[in-house]
Formats: C-alpha cells, sequence, structure tokens
C-alpha cells in the first residue's frame, strides 16, 4: 500500500496485479485504497512474476496508455524515479528503460555480496544472449516500456517465471528496440537474499544459450547476412576442423608411439587460430549492431504522455 500512496500524479493508471496471493493483496487494495487510478487485476492461479507483468502489459495496452511503468510491491523500488524511467521513452531517445544497480559504487556498498557475483554472472550471459552489450543488471525488474513496442512484440512467448527479464531483452532485441539504464539504488533492508546461484545458473545458462542461438540464427541467416555471418560461420568450421584434425592425429599417433609433425601441428593450430581471430571479428561487430535509436517514434499512434 505504501508504494501505491508514493506514486505521484503524473501517472494516469496504476494497474495492481494480484497473482493468486494466498494473502488476498487484490482485496486489501481494494478495501484499503480510494485512489481512483488504482484498478486490481486478478491472475486465477499464480503465473509467476512474469505472467502477472504480461497480464498488465496486455491491459495497459487494452487500455491505449503510452508508457507503462513495472514496479514490484515490496517497496525495494523507489517510486520517485517513476518519472526518470518514463522521460528517455517521451522524448523518444529509448523504447524501453531498466534500473542499473551496478552504476555507481554507492549503490554496490547496499547490495548483498551474493547478488553482486550473481548478477556479474548473468550480466555476461545476458549479453551473449539478447546483443544488448551495453546493458547491465538484466535481472533488475524495475522497467519501463513504450506501449507501442508492446503492441508490435509477442507476449504470449515471453518466459512467464524466473527467466521473464532476460527473456524480454531477448524479444526486445528482435524488434531492434532501443534500451537504456537508468542508475538506481535498490533497498533491500536485513532481509536474506534469495538468490541461489547454484540454483539458478543451470536453467539460467541454458535459457541464454537457447536465445542467442535463436538471435544470432535470425538477425545474421534469417532477416540479415552480412560480413559476421560469414566470419561467424568460417570461425566454428575452423575451430571444429582443427579441434577434431588434432584430436584425431594426437590419438592416431599416441596408439603408434609416433610423435606429432611440425606439419601435422599446423594443420591443427592454424585452423583454430584464424577461427578464434574471425569468431573475435564476429563479436565486434555484434558489440556495435546493438540498436542505438528508438523504434516507437516512428510507429502510429504515439502521444507523450505518462
Amino acid at each position: 500500500m505504501d508504494v501505491i500512496l508514493s506514486i505521484g500524479p503524473e501517472v494516469d493508471v496504476i494497474l495492481c496485479v494480484d497473482d493468486a496471493c494466498p494473502d488476498g493483496s487484490g482485496n486489501f487494495i481494494e478495501e484499503n485504497c480510494s485512489d481512483p487510478r488504482v484498478k486490481v487485476l486478478r491472475n486465477e492461479q499464480n503465473r509467476g512474476v512474469g505472467g502477472t507483468v504480461i497480464r498488465g502489459y496486455k491491459e495497459a495496452v487494452r487500455l491505449g496508455l503510452d508508457v507503462v511503468v513495472k514496479i514490484d510491491g515490496d517497496g525495494q523500488m523507489d517510486p520517485a524515479l517513476l518519472k526518470q524511467f518514463a522521460t528517455p521513452i517521451v522524448d523518444g531517445k529509448a523504447d524501453y528503460t531498466k534500473g542499473n544497480r551496478f552504476y555507481s559504487p554507492e549503490f554496490l556498498e547496499q547490495m548483498p555480496s551474493i547478488r553482486i557475483l550473481g548478477n556479474a554472472v548473468l550480466s555476461f550471459m545476458s549479453k551473449l544472449s539478447s546483443g544488448y552489450w551495453d546493458i547491465f543488471d538484466p535481472t533488475n525488474g524495475y522497467t519501463a516500456i513504450s506501449a507501442k513496442v508492446l503492441k508490435i512484440m509477442r507476449l504470449e512467448r515471453l518466459h512467464e517465471r524466473y527467466f521473464f527479464e532476460s527473456d524480454m531483452l531477448f524479444r526486445l532485441n528482435i524488434v531492434r528496440a532501443r534500451i537504456i539504464d537508468i542508475p538506481m539504488a535498490a533497498k533491500y533492508a536485513d532481509e536474506e537474499s534469495g538468490l541461489k546461484i547454484s540454483k539458478i545458473v543451470g536453467p539460467f545458462m541454458l535459457g541464454h544459450l537457447r536465445n542467442m542461438v535463436k538471435r544470432i540464427g535470425y538477425n545474421y541467416y534469417l532477416r540479415d547476412f552480412n560480413v559476421a555471418s560469414v566470419e561467424l560461420l568460417s570461425s566454428l568450421l575452423l575451430i571444429i576442423f582443427g579441434s577434431v584434425f588434432g584430436l584425431y592425429k594426437w590419438v592416431a599417433e599416441s596408439a603408434q608411439g609416433d610423435i606429432a609433425t611440425a606439419g601435422t601441428v599446423m594443420i591443427s593450430a592454424l585452423p583454430i587460430i584464424v577461427g578464434i581471430q574471425l569468431l573475435l571479428a564476429a563479436l565486434s561487430y555484434d558489440v556495435s549492431s546493438t540498436p542505438k535509436d528508438a523504434i516507437h517514434p516512428n510507429l502510429p499512434n504515439f502521444r507523450s504522455n505518462i
């Protein structure tokens, strides 16, 4: 309730999603909140953070809103920052804004060490899968997005559970949306961190690997074909050839008690070295191709109000 009361007059509609809460949070809000902007949505069964946000997104689009800000109800996200998240979208500088708790060393001092380690690992995996190399803190849930971008996204394909924020970045890259980080400090109080690295790194790694393959396949071979497409394919073929050839020769000559000749070593090593160079070149191209311009100003029916 404190979060709702802290939201300023610049917001037109406040959508509160009750994700089948056993404490009846939806009923509590309706019984104790008189703010006419508040509308309670209810999920018949628990759908997780992703399913909850998707429900809110769809309702925001149905209501014809322009900028949709997502904020948690646990008090860890400061409602005073709402305008900072929405302004880049209103000004046409971004399609999606996201909180970044790593921006300042002062912010890190307030963060549990386990969260810093976990987010550092997840940030690198997210860069590979999403293609947003200048974005940090991928699991941060304080976000804002243009409703026009939501309209062209396939929201039903987003992950509905723990992988939602990372999957959202991947989907945004597919539509070439511009993302900007917004510096923020999270509030953790004295609660114990719920981030269990041993439990989430495996599933997250598989999710990021799947999205990375899909993004590269779509952006570099289906929708476009450029120099990075050639470099990437060539690098993989060269590295695989060099590795397989070298391993085969090592096993065969070891069985016969022979020592590999300089020529054999070069035939194995040179393709691997060249392949790695081509892979780095393709990676450099991918980094430079991060979306730089917002797309929603060129989409129809955009109005400049929060």
